[in-house]
């Protein structure tokens, strides 16, 4: 795996050095607990990349959205990072705690981020991690999610896919993409960002879209085999325009938009191109919530925070 170039290597050192406020995590029952993993890795330039996936859309909440590997917790003893590095394991492959890499892999936990509160009510906590290489000899230029990923669970992940890092702190892409050899299938760099200021937790909140440029050889999808009717219906549409050479786009938003946008603005010590709320996670909100009752030990399928939830819990001084 090629090195960290002296931007990246200042990037991860600032991740290493992160420390998080007190968080709410661990006060809020099992139920309630989530955690994602932010895994990032050098690519051929030295430049980093983020892992994300493509949910399948048989799933019942978020279904054919962008994510983060992660779920829920399994017990109150488990930590956040052991929660991500499970579900990543069940959902792409990527071999659990305890677990060996192929040589000369290795996962690096860098930190933890402010936990964040989904719309669930969910409580998720998103870890940082680095994968290299501790073989310094090596510097292959194979893609990392290619090598270490080589399971897909077909219920849960449609695609596997990567984007640069410090790119969500821009509005354009940040290189030229092409897809075969036509002009006409050039990726317009203006297409990369989209955003809107809305409501949620009783204040303005700006909602990120970032359009990731996909290139067919470089998604990791399940294997047609493991994958049932439905799905196969479902990723049709991208992969015929995969085949045809179209420039397809994976659409990153929601809270995933949010925590790569603030680990980034953490890493790169600077603020992006675009408007954005200054805090980091939902640590205070989530508080304010548990001081009025919500987050209990029982969670309801269709639980959701309502207007007058947040109204209640913002009242609290």
């Amino acid at each position: 795996m090629p090195r960290l170039n002296p931007a990246s290597q200042k990037a991860i050192d600032r991740l290493r050095s992160y420390q998080p406020p007190a968080t709410s995590y661990d006060l809020v029952p099992l139920s309630r607990r989530a955690a994602v993993l932010l895994l990032l890795y050098a690519d051929s330039k030295g430049d980093l990349r983020v892992v994300l996936t493509m949910r399948a859309k048989t799933l019942s909440s978020y279904a054919g959205q962008a994510a983060l590997p992660g779920g829920k917790a399994d017990s109150v003893e488990e930590t956040p990072f052991q929660t991500a590095r499970r579900e990543a394991h069940e959902e792409i492959g990527l071999a659990d705690i305890g677990q060996a890499l192929p040589h000369p892999f290795s996962v690096e936990h860098l930190c933890e981020f402010p936990a964040s509160l989904a719309r669930t009510e969910l409580v998720v906590r998103p870890c940082v991690a680095l994968l290299h290489s501790y073989d310094e000899t090596t510097n292959s230029n194979a893609d990392p999610e290619v090598s270490l990923i080589p399971k897909l669970d077909a219920r849960e992940v449609a695609a596997v896919f990567t984007a640069p890092f410090s790119n969500f702190l821009s509005t354009r892409d940040e290189e030229e993409w092409v897809v075969g050899d036509r002009s006409s299938d050039r990726v317009k760099p203006e297409d990369w960002y989209q955003g809107a200021w809305t409501e949620w937790h009783q204040s303005n909140w700006r909602m990120h879209q970032f359009f990731v440029p996909i290139m067919p050889e470089a998604v990791v999808k399940p294997r047609a085999r493991t994958r049932s009717e439905h799905l196969k219906t479902a990723f049709s549409e991208l992969e015929e325009k995969e085949r045809a050479g179209e420039v397809v786009r994976y659409r990153v938003w929601g809270m995933t938009a949010r925590l790569v946008v603030d680990v980034a603005r953490v890493a790169y010590d600077r603020e992006p191109a675009f408007e954005h709320n200054s805090h980091l996670g939902d640590e205070e909100m989530i508080a304010r919530l548990r001081r009025i009752g919500r987050l209990s030990p029982i969670r309801r399928p269709g639980d959701v925070l309502t207007r007058e939830d947040m109204e209640k819990a913002a009242k609290l001084s």
